[in-house]
């Protein structure tokens, strides 16, 4: 098995509704997404896919989604105050945690064509979520 892995950083806000700590309250994180393709040959060129084809792919959907954006989930009673401020902000359909986003990030990597195994986001130097297939 053939992998190779491509590093994506950005920042996001957010808040945990149900969360019992500080975390419920509006704060941000400078994060590290990881994303780790693999295939079991190497395409012509000898590579599993080019780096420059999960820059083409995800990085602008990251950027234009997640990056500088409130990350919110789909009951949160913030909403309706943000659009009337017409502030930016991205609805999830679950909590807005490191293991939601790295889904997120994993399911356009995957709809994107990319043979994608995995998506670690390292929401700080000692925390990270990982999802794979």
């Amino acid at each position: 098995m053939f992998k190779v892995q491509k590093e994506i950083q950005f920042c996001y806000g957010h808040r945990l509704l149900n969360h019992p700590g500080k975390c419920r309250h509006i704060h941000g994180h400078n994060v590290r997404a990881i994303i780790t393709l693999a295939s079991e040959t190497l395409n012509e060129a000898g590579m599993v896919v080019d780096f420059s084809e999960i820059d083409q792919h995800v990085k602008p959907w990251i950027n234009e989604t997640l990056d500088h954006n409130f990350l919110l989930a789909e009951n949160d009673p913030l909403i309706p105050l943000l659009t009337s401020a017409e502030e930016r902000f991205y609805v999830m359909p679950h909590p807005p945690t490191a293991e939601n986003i790295a889904l997120l990030i994993y399911q356009q990597a995957k709809q994107s064509g990319l043979p994608v195994e995995e998506v670690i986001l390292w929401e700080s130097f000692t925390a990270a979520a990982h999802y794979c297939s």
